[in-house]
């Protein structure tokens, strides 16, 4: 189990309150008090609470948001809430204070409150894996007492950490010279996935507070084109490559790390180059140094880390290199803000359950299937990807923790695009298709890039958006301003389509830390509401072994094709255009 205060510090009433113990039961394979270790994961719908919910929605959904702004002249106002320099107005889905009594009531009988303590106490909610949850370790104090199996992990992850703040200042400042002699002035990251998706979000967020020297490259894909192009105009003497694979067996990540070794070796004549211009990501050091990378090089983290929560870890070591130690720390602050307040912070007021059960409010009953997440602000072009991953990967799961397939809807689609550009692309079907959309617009007072009145315009579109989603127009306002009565049915806004407003000052590394977090802990409320795993991604899995089985298959001529008839022809065609 875990403590999580400084040694010696008095347990403060509300985080004591938050460290229950914890059993395990075999026969449920779920983690909860003892009087509850009789039965399995409990079908959220078969609850009263849930039962309660569905009364109040036969009310609500026929209620519009004009009529609920227009019946309390402060409801902007109210249904607002603030933590770690992020202010959340939700005030734009249809609820009430109802709604939100209930919807707590619901958290609370699914057991949210010691589901987060199991979380932030180590207990091993990745049951599948048999692995504890613990990525809030790894932005924790440093001075925190985080107990993994008897042994307290704090120490461990800073160690880590101090480990990439030097190697980082010596690339920083150009002693750390390549092979010939020249300081670094390119990174490529070598990564798939959590090891892709979150450095590179990171760095085009927090472009603005990089080392311009530096310029930070990304390659995933294991369609050569990904690497040929990323490093067509770079100098091998003046590249460094992070190979980020927890394992260094990752297929996508190790062919497009042996064509990086094969590229770096041919332009500077020498294997021995590899050693000065190569570093890892990773726990398997045979397999490193067997690559040529000095194991002093080599950068760990730990199994209780899962790939889309790793961005605080060894995997955010491009991100440190791109911004420096001190504001990558101011990073990893954002997010033990936002994992304090998920901590401690009473339901009604806790950010992301508010926002965990919105979504459980409109995905449940409303019956939306999606969520467009629409950030103004261009450096965050890349976080609707980057949650693509977080969230889609978590809470894509069809059996709830004890094997029992679920008979109810579990994880939206998330989706998005930066304003303005997507209000010429597909805001048209959100205010006016037949499809319900549930939107999070994310904006800034300030912007980092002030010119003229570029910043005026864009927040005024964000904000105008999500009042026309609100509000609408009716017809009668659109025939009373003389347009003809064939055309007023084209010219009419429904509204009553929900949205969020996540506003804060301005795009800080704390506050990208603390916007991060806020999506995790929100993934964790849905998925505890849903009664799912949030931790493991065995779907990943298949389509991974199946590739493994047909690669020969594409590589040679003659192999005989055992696969679907489908697979088979596809096989046999590709193979005839080859040959060709």
């Amino acid at each position: 189990m875990m403590r999580r205060q400084p040694p010696g510090a008095a347990v403060a009433p509300a985080a004591a309150s938050l460290a229950p113990q914890f059993n395990y039961c075999p026969a449920t394979r779920i983690y909860g008090f003892p009087s509850e270790m009789t039965e399995p994961t409990i079908n959220p719908t078969t609850r009263p609470e849930w039962r309660a919910l569905q009364d109040h929605y036969a009310t609500i959904k026929i209620t519009h948001l004009r009529d609920l702004f227009a019946a309390d002249p402060r409801r902007g106002e109210r249904f607002t809430a603030e933590a770690a320099g992020l202010y959340l107005d939700y005030s734009k889905p249809r609820l009430t204070d109802e709604t939100i009594t209930r919807l707590g009531a619901l958290a609370h009988a699914c057991g949210l409150s010691e589901h987060i303590a199991a979380m932030f106490n180590g207990a091993k909610l990745n049951l599948t894996e048999d692995r504890a949850v613990l990525h809030v370790a790894l932005r924790a104090a440093r001075d925190t007492v985080i107990t993994v199996d008897g042994r307290n992990v704090v120490p461990d992850v800073y160690a880590v950490l101090d480990r990439m703040a030097a190697f980082s200042e010596q690339v920083r400042s150009g002693a750390w010279r390549g092979h010939t002699g020249k300081p670094i002035r390119h990174i490529v990251n070598l990564g798939i996935g959590g090891s892709d998706l979150g450095p590179l979000m990171a760095y085009e967020a927090l472009r603005h507070y990089s080392l311009r020297a530096l310029t930070c490259h990304f390659v995933s894909n294991v369609d050569a084109t990904d690497f040929a192009e990323t490093v067509r105009d770079l100098d091998p003497a003046e590249t460094l490559f992070i190979v980020a694979s927890k394992t260094f067996t990752t297929l996508e990540t190790m062919a497009n790390a042996q064509t990086a070794r094969a590229w770096l070796v041919a332009g500077l004549g020498d294997e021995a180059a590899v050693a000065k211009h190569f570093v890892a990501v990773s726990t398997n050091a045979a397999a490193v140094g067997q690559f040529g990378i000095d194991p002093a090089n080599m950068f760990g983290f730990w199994d209780w880390v899962g790939g889309r929560y790793s961005l605080p870890s060894a995997i955010g070591l491009s991100t440190m290199l791109a911004l420096g130690a001190e504001a990558y720390h101011e990073l990893l602050g954002g997010f033990r803000a936002m994992d304090e307040h998920f901590r401690t912070a009473p339901f009604a007021q806790n950010l992301p359950v508010l926002m965990g059960l919105l979504n459980v409010w409109y995905s449940n009953f409303f019956g939306a299937q999606t969520v467009a997440v629409l950030p103004y602000d261009q450096y965050l072009r890349r976080f609707p990807a980057y949650l693509q991953q977080l969230t889609m990967e978590s809470n894509g799961k069809a059996v709830r923790r004890d094997g029992v397939p679920v008979d109810y809807q579990t994880c939206p689609i998330f989706w998005g695009e930066p304003g303005t550009n997507g209000q010429h692309s597909f805001y048209q079907l959100i205010h006016q298709g037949t499809k319900l959309v549930v939107c999070d617009f994310i904006g800034f007072c300030h912007s980092l890039n002030p010119l003229g009145e570029h910043h005026n315009l864009l927040l005024a579109n964000m904000l105008a958006q999500a009042e026309a989603m609100a509000f609408g127009k009716p017809g009668e306002a659109v025939a009373a301003e003389g347009v003809p009565a064939w055309l007023v049915p084209h010219r009419t806004f429904p509204g009553n389509r929900p949205s969020s407003t996540i506003l804060a000052d301005r795009l800080t590394p704390a506050v990208l830390g603390a916007l991060v977090a806020l999506y995790e802990h929100s993934v964790f409320t849905q998925s505890v509401i849903w009664g799912i795993n949030a931790f493991d991604q065995w779907g990943v899995e298949l389509g991974k072994a199946l590739a493994g089985r047909i690669i020969p298959d594409l590589a040679s001529a003659t192999s005989p094709l055992t696969h679907d008839s489908s697979t088979n022809a596809l096989i046999r065609r590709y193979r005839a255009a080859r040959e060709g």
